[in-house]
C-alpha cells in the first residue's frame, strides 16, 4: 500500500501544477471574437438555428508549462489515443495537420475528449497562439472531416494471446490504474516492451520532456508495478526517433 500512497502523492504534484479549469467561448461571423468565462451549468447549450457558429472550448494547464490541454466538448477520438510528435507523422490526421499550421506548435496529442498542444519554446506567450488554436480546431469540427483517416497507425496496447502472463498483467496495470491519470494531464504512457526484468515505457502528449515525468514514472508507476508484479525490476523511458515515422509518412505519400 506505500507503493499506491506514493503514487498518489506524485500523481497528486502533478496535477496540483495544473491550473484553475477555464471555458473558452468564442464565435465566428465574418470574424473569430473569444471571450473567457467561468464554467457555468445553466450556461444555454449550442443554438443550432443562429447563423453564428458556437462553440465551448475548454483549456487546462498541465504539469508541462509548454503544453496545454484543449477540450472541445466532444469526441475526438473513439478509443485509445494517438500522438504526433512532428509534422510528418501527421500524415494520418487532417486536425493534426492544420494545427501544425500554426506557428509556434511543436507537437499535436490527441486524447479520447482533449487535444493536447506543445508548444516549441517557453518564450511563446499561450495567449498569441490560443485565437489560432480555437479557431483551427473550431473549424475542423464544423467540417465534418475525420479526424483521423483509415491509415492511421494502431498504438493499442491492449493485451493478446501473445503475452505471457507477466506481460498480460504489467498492460492491465496501465491501462486500469496508470493510464487514466496520466491521460487527465493531457498525456499518455504506452506499453513498449518487457525485457530482462524492465518494462519499456513511452511518454506522449504533456508528458513529453515534463519536468515532472522522471519522477512520475520512476517513483510513480516503477513502484506500482513493482508492487503488484515481483518479476518487475525496473522501468525505462523509451525515446523514439522520429525517422522511421518520417519514412513511413514518404512511402504512403507515394
Amino acid at each position: 500500500m506505500a507503493a499506491l500512497r506514493l503514487l498518489g502523492r506524485v500523481l497528486g504534484r502533478s496535477r496540483a501544477c495544473r491550473g484553475q479549469l477555464r471555458t473558452e467561448f468564442y464565435a465566428t461571423a465574418n470574424q473569430l471574437l473569444y471571450q473567457v468565462a467561468e464554467r457555468n451549468p445553466l450556461y444555454p447549450s449550442l443554438t443550432l438555428h443562429s447563423p453564428v457558429r458556437y462553440m465551448f472550448i475548454q483549456t487546462q494547464d498541465t504539469p508541462n508549462p509548454n503544453s496545454m490541454k484543449f477540450i472541445p466538448g466532444r469526441r475526438v477520438l473513439e478509443s485509445s489515443t494517438m500522438d504526433f510528435p512532428s509534422p510528418a507523422t501527421a500524415y494520418c490526421s487532417p486536425l493534426a495537420r492544420q494545427l501544425f499550421r500554426i506557428e509556434g506548435v511543436k507537437s499535436v496529442f490527441f486524447g479520447s475528449d482533449f487535444i493536447t498542444i506543445t508548444k516549441t519554446s517557453e518564450d511563446i506567450d499561450w495567449n498569441l497562439m490560443k485565437p489560432d488554436i480555437y479557431a483551427t480546431i473550431m473549424d475542423f469540427f464544423t467540417s465534418g472531416l475525420p479526424v483521423v483517416t483509415e491509415e492511421a497507425p494502431r498504438t493499442d496496447t491492449a493485451p493478446s494471446e501473445e503475452d505471457d502472463e507477466v506481460v498480460a498483467m504489467i498492460k492491465e496495470l496501465l491501462d486500469t490504474r496508470i493510464r487514466p491519470t496520466v491521460q487527465e494531464d493531457g498525456g499518455d504512457v504506452i506499453y513498449k516492451g518487457f525485457e530482462d526484468g524492465i518494462v519499456q515505457l513511452k511518454l506522449q502528449g504533456s508528458c513529453t520532456n515534463c519536468p515532472s515525468s522522471i519522477i512520475t514514472l520512476k517513483n510513480g508507476i516503477q513502484n506500482m508495478l513493482q508492487f503488484y508484479i515481483p518479476e518487475v525490476e525496473g522501468v525505462e523511458q523509451v525515446v523514439e526517433d522520429d525517422d522511421d515515422t518520417e519514412d513511413e509518412a514518404d512511402s504512403i505519400d507515394k
